[in-house]
Parts: C-alpha cells; sequence; structure tokens
C-alpha cells in the first residue's frame, strides 16, 4: 500500500457535515455489516480500579512536578512507564527501547514586557500574553501597524479569505477567536457551529504567517474560545515547547504570537474609533479586514533553549502461528504482526509556575493522568490475554506522547516519524481526559461521523446498553485538539471517545453535579489533582469500549476508512462509499471537558 501523505490545506480545513445535526451511523451500520462485536468473540476485560487509581494518583502526585517535558517530571514519568510496561512484558518500539526522542526547543518569554498598543499599555498576564518562538535574545518591534482580519481565515473551498487585498509584511494581525459559523450558525457557514480547524489558534497563526505578516494576536472570547482566560493565562505563559523547525519554515513564522483579551480588545478599537462589536457582525457575515490606523510597540526578553523529549511507545505483537499455538488456523494465514492498533494518551501536563505563591504545581490527574493510567490498564489485560495464548492477531502498540499540551507535538512527531509505517497502522484509540463522573447511559464519540472505526465503538457501546452520539459542544472543536488529530492528518481512523451526558441514575446524576461543581475552573489550573472520592465506574466503561472494539479489530482484516463526507476521505476512503448519514438532533447538555490545547 502507498504511504498516506498529510492533507494539503485546502482538503485539511474543509468541513463537510451539518454541525447542527448529531450524526449517527447505527442505522447504516445495521444495513452494511452484522455487529461487529457479535461476529467476532471478544472478551469483558476485568480491570483493576484499585491499581487504575493508584496510577492516576502517582501521576499527578507532586512528587513527578506537574509532568512538565524536559524536566524531572519527565524522568520519573517515563521511569515509571517503563517499570509497568516492562512488567507486563510488552516490547520497546524502537529497536528495544521504549523511548523516541522527540527534538524540542523551549522559548521564554520575560515576563517583564513592555506593549504598548495604539497608546495603551498593556499589562502582561492582566491585558495581554505575548511570546515568541524564534530564537532571538529581545524582541524589539517599534511603530508595527494594528490590522484587523476577522476570524485570520483563507479558505478558497468556500470563496473566503480575510486577508483578500492586503500586504501584511511589518503588520501585526488582530484576529477573532472561532470561525464564522460560531457566530452565525443559522447561515451554515463553514460548518456551523461545529469548529473547524479553521477556528483553531495554530492555524490563525500559521495563516499569519504565511501571509507575511510580522506578528498575530488572537482577542480572546470565553464562548467562542470554549475556555476562559485563565486557561491562556496559565497555559500561554512560561516555557512554550514547539518541535524543533526548519529554518526555513522557523524563519517564516511570524515574529511574536498572543492574546488579548476582550475588553483590551474594545479599549483598543475605541481608541481607533471603531467599534468592535459592530466589526465582530461584519466577520461573520462576508470575508473583513480593516487597519486600525494604530500601530504597536512591543519589548521583551525571550530565551530558547533545545532539549530533547521522548514518547513512551511499547508494543504488543500480533499472534503468529509460533506465538499463539491455540489458533487452529494460525499457520495457514498470513501473519498480520505486522498491522498495528494504537492506543494514544499524553502523559504531560503543564509543570510548576514559579511566579505563583503557595500551590504552584499544575498536577494534571484529570488531564491526563487518567489518560496515560487507561491505556497502562488496557496493556495489561490484552498482555494478559496473550500469555494465556489469546493474543490478537494484529500487534498493538502503546503510546504516551509528550508535548500534547503544546500543540500535539509528540504525537506529530510520531507520524511524521513514525516507528511502524503509517500504512501499517490500522487504527488509534485516543485517551485524554477520562470520565471521572460515573456511568452513562450514552457513550460519547468526538466529531462523530467521521470514520469506520466508528462503529466497533458504537457495537461495544451497545453492548453496554449505551446509545452512542456526538459532542454536545461541536463549537470547541473537540476533534481537532487532542493526539488522534495528528494521525487523521495522514488518514489513519482516530477515535477521541468516552464519558456521556447522561448519568446512568439519579444517585449518579448527583454526584455528577457535586463533581463538577467540585472540578469547575480547575482544567489547566493547580486545582487538577486526584479526588479519592472520585467516581471511576464511567472511566472504566469507556476503556471496556475500547478494549472490546480494539479487540474485534485487532482479530479482523478489516481496514476502516473515512467517510465521504470527511475531509479526510481521500486519504483512506471508506467502503463502498459510505458517507455517515443519518442524523440525530443533539442533545443539549454536556459530556466530560475536552481538551482545549
Amino acid at each position: 500500500m502507498k504511504p498516506y501523505l498529510p492533507l494539503c490545506a485546502m482538503v485539511l480545513l474543509s468541513a463537510c457535515t451539518d454541525s447542527s445535526d448529531v450524526i449517527n451511523n447505527s442505522a447504516q451500520v445495521a444495513k452494511s455489516a452484522v455487529s461487529t462485536i457479535d461476529t467476532i468473540k471478544t472478551h469483558e476485560p476485568a480491570f483493576d480500579e484499585a491499581r487504575f487509581r493508584q496510577g492516576i494518583q502517582t501521576l499527578s502526585s507532586d512528587t513527578f512536578e506537574g509532568r512538565a517535558p524536559t524536566t524531572k517530571g519527565e524522568k520519573l514519568t517515563l521511569d515509571y512507564l517503563t517499570q509497568a510496561f516492562s512488567e507486563m512484558g510488552l516490547k520497546g518500539a524502537n529497536n528495544g527501547s521504549f523511548l523516541q526522542a522527540v527534538p524540542m526547543v523551549s522559548y521564554t518569554a520575560s515576563e517583564d514586557q513592555q506593549v504598548n498598543f495604539g497608546g495603551i499599555t498593556l499589562k502582561y498576564r492582566k491585558d495581554m500574553v505575548l511570546s515568541s518562538r524564534h530564537d532571538n535574545q529581545h524582541i524589539t518591534i517599534e511603530k508595527a501597524p494594528l490590522v484587523f482580519v476577522g476570524y485570520g481565515i483563507n479558505a478558497p473551498e468556500y470563496q473566503w479569505n480575510d486577508y483578500q487585498g492586503l500586504d501584511m509584511k511589518g503588520k501585526i494581525a488582530v484576529i477573532l477567536v472561532n470561525d464564522p459559523g460560531f457566530a452565525k450558525p443559522e447561515r451554515q457557514l463553514f460548518n456551523g457551529k461545529a469548529m473547524t480547524y479553521y477556528g483553531r489558534w495554530n492555524y490563525k497563526f500559521e495563516e499569519a504567517s504565511r501571509q507575511g505578516a510580522l506578528g498575530a494576536v488572537i482577542i480572546h472570547d470565553t464562548k467562542p474560545a470554549s475556555y476562559p482566560w485563565s486557561v491562556v493565562e496559565n497555559s500561554w505563559t512560561g516555557a512554550q515547547q514547539d518541535l524543533v523547525q526548519d529554518k526555513a519554515v522557523q524563519d517564516a513564522r511570524v515574529q511574536v504570537e498572543g492574546w488579548l483579551t476582550l475588553d483590551t480588545a474594545k479599549a483598543l478599537f475605541t481608541k481607533a474609533g471603531v467599534n468592535l462589536d459592530n466589526l465582530m457582525a461584519q466577520a461573520a457575515e462576508q470575508a473583513t479586514n480593516q487597519a486600525l490606523s494604530l500601530t504597536a510597540d512591543i519589548h521583551f526578553n525571550n530565551q530558547a533553549s533545545y532539549s530533547d523529549s521522548y514518547n513512551f511507545v511499547a508494543t504488543l505483537p500480533g499472534a503468529t502461528a509460533d506465538t499463539n499455538t491455540k489458533s487452529a488456523s494460525a499457520s495457514s494465514q498470513k501473519s498480520q504482526a505486522d498491522e498495528h492498533i494504537l492506543f494514544t494518551a499524553h502523559w504531560d501536563h503543564i509543570g510548576i509556575d514559579e511566579t505563583k505563591t503557595g500551590d504552584n504545581i499544575y498536577n494534571g490527574a484529570l488531564d491526563n493522568a487518567t489518560g496515560t493510567a487507561g491505556i497502562m490498564e488496557i496493556a495489561r489485560q490484552f498482555a494478559n490475554q496473550a500469555k494465556a495464548g489469546n493474543g490478537l492477531k494484529r500487534s498493538l502498540t502503546f503510546i504516551a506522547t509528550t508535548g500534547e499540551e503544546q500543540g500535539l507535538l509528540g504525537s506529530r512527531f510520531y507520524a511524521a516519524n513514525p516507528l511502524y509505517p503509517i500504512d501499517k497502522t490500522v487504527a488509534v484509540f485516543n485517551l485524554d481526559s477520562g470520565n471521572i463522573y460515573g456511568k452513562t447511559s450514552d457513550y460519547t464519540i468526538v466529531g462523530k461521523g467521521q470514520s469506520e472505526l466508528e462503529t466497533y465503538l458504537i457495537d461495544a457501546a451497545a453492548s453496554q446498553g449505551r446509545q452512542a452520539t456526538a459532542e454536545s459542544n461541536p463549537a470547541s472543536g473537540g476533534f481537532f485538539r487532542s493526539d488522534h488529530f495528528s494521525f487523521a492528518k495522514y488518514g489513519v481512523p482516530a477515535v477521541f471517545a468516552g464519558g456521556g451526558s447522561e448519568p446512568l441514575d439519579t444517585v449518579t446524576a448527583e454526584y455528577k453535579t457535586m463533581m463538577q461543581a467540585k472540578m469547575k475552573g480547575c482544567y489547566h489550573n493547580v486545582c487538577d489533582h486526584y479526588h479519592q472520592d472520585w467516581d471511576l465506574s464511567g472511566a472504566l466503561q469507556d476503556m471496556s469500549v475500547y478494549y472490546m472494539a480494539a479487540e474485534a479489530l485487532g482479530n479482523s482484516q478489516d481496514w476502516p476508512g473515512y467517510y465521504s463526507g470527511s475531509e479526510f476521505n481521500q486519504l483512506r476512503p471508506a467502503k463502498n462509499g459510505q458517507n455517515g448519514a443519518n442524523k440525530v438532533a443533539a442533545k443539549p447538555s454536556s459530556a466530560h471537558t475536552v481538551s482545549s490545547k
């Protein structure tokens, strides 16, 4: 099979489904095939909740210092994973080593920044957050014109170009968060309420760079961003990691990038003699840009340091005639051990903020010690099965990625530099921020309607009496915000699923209300601690869905593909031109929080 290439910008950024609906493939699956869970024998796993809890508690303890890449916390995490997976009997995927080096550069902007926009002196953290992804010791920008560029989108397939007619050389782009579909869902612009990749912050900085801009700042607005200013303040200050880039790519990047608070932006636009609310309304209707007739002065010191961080990659080889003698047909069938199903979960979090007094460790218990401990438990179950002679035909590879919080860095690096060929990678199951709110009667698939891989989840969830639905807040752009997306860009069917919006019973509903209140504001904050009173039965329920889905796929010859309605379809198409049709109304409550990286 020919190796898959990354999507071109136009295809990657296009959106093809109706966001006002939740795509439900269950009827289509019933017509096209018998349930995968019924046709291929699967085992209900017996996860050890106490061990799962201990994994979460250990990884999120103060000892691990918030697990920031290239720190003591990383070494402790990798050592912990190495010991655990070695004891399970899994193999290091990198010529026997569990570690894949990911070359990184850490940029640290001084907090002592002198920033003046249009005659308004801005305070770091309070009014703005700025940084630079360049190896320059001092950032000096004087009298750079400020230009409002709407949503900062150049999308030929939508006949939309906010940069039309502009020469951005030497100028700073001021950009709205999200995309026009969020503001005007009734017009079905872009993907309606569901965020497209055009709405993501990394696209906006990349596009401003392609346009030759000197800098780019995004106006933060809580609803379209789907997270408060505190997330920006906590995530975008301190050391900012990135992959080491080719020099030409690095040189083309904007010199400064960052965020403005909404109040600061309104004051700036008022100073320019324009009404921001009116421009926002216009930008949601049509491609928009306008020079603000104001300039910016920016001065701050900047440091760059280079170091390798590491993905952790462990493999449970698929069965062969030699390794699985209990399989009667093993000797007569071609081995599928070179075909890999991946489980991913990022091990990293934000680390320590030395500028804070008191509790300054971002422990990342929910995000993402739950996911990392989750793939450990799933791996143990599969390893035990293999030892009992019931190993899968296909290999399973477990990847604990680095740098997810900084922009999916570890998964991006692996997808571009895979230890096993991408064209031999069957599927990806991603765990990120597990369900701590108890069992649910439904099952959330983020971005539902993308690929045939979802049919395995739908069937597994159905075996638990649960109905699969899409996320209730597609405006958050969850499909583009966790590690599975890095693989989708190369055409590998990848899913991010778990939790639900309907508690199993009244007692669980009351617990969920209480725990959500306790966890409010803890996303990317120092209060994301492990809680002994977490009800992890829902997380174990979700892990079982992944387990059964992977077991069914791992013993089949099926190669799932992307539906014709997906922007990834051309890279690995679904069989028989399936398109993921059949839609039902979205449910108006929230599932567990998805990450906002």
